[in-house]
């Protein structure tokens, strides 16, 4: 009986997609607002399995903007894409880029980016 369940919970098992990667980021300020563009690369291979955003956060996780890609990059890797208007609070020297597919969510791992001020 063991030998029969070990195969059924491997097969039950999620299957985990490689998360989107970023690549680079830069980021110019305007005020208070902030214009982000960033770079990634995803393994995307059609509408089942591609990077579908990336967000800019504080440190302790708050968003503060999220740039939602609305359909796969099969043939165009890495890529970039802008997000305007992120309001950042005067002394904040560090944010987050978080990027997400819509097979895995959003990534564990953060793009650490210091603000050029």
């Amino acid at each position: 009986m063991i030998r029969i369940l070990i195969p059924a919970l491997l097969m039950a098992a999620p299957a985990f997609a490689d998360a989107p990667v970023i690549e680079d980021v830069s980021a110019r300020q305007s005020g208070n607002a902030w214009s982000f563009s960033v770079t990634l690369s995803h393994p995307d291979t059609g509408w089942n399995d591609y990077a579908d955003g990336w967000r800019v956060e504080l440190p302790d996780g708050t968003e503060l903007g999220t740039r939602v890609l609305h359909h796969p990059h099969v043939h165009e890797q890495p890529f970039t894409r802008a997000l305007s208007g992120v309001e950042i609070e005067d002394g904040v020297v560090e944010v987050n880029i978080r990027a997400r597919d819509n097979v895995g969510g959003w990534a564990q791992e953060v793009f650490r980016f210091k603000l050029p001020r």
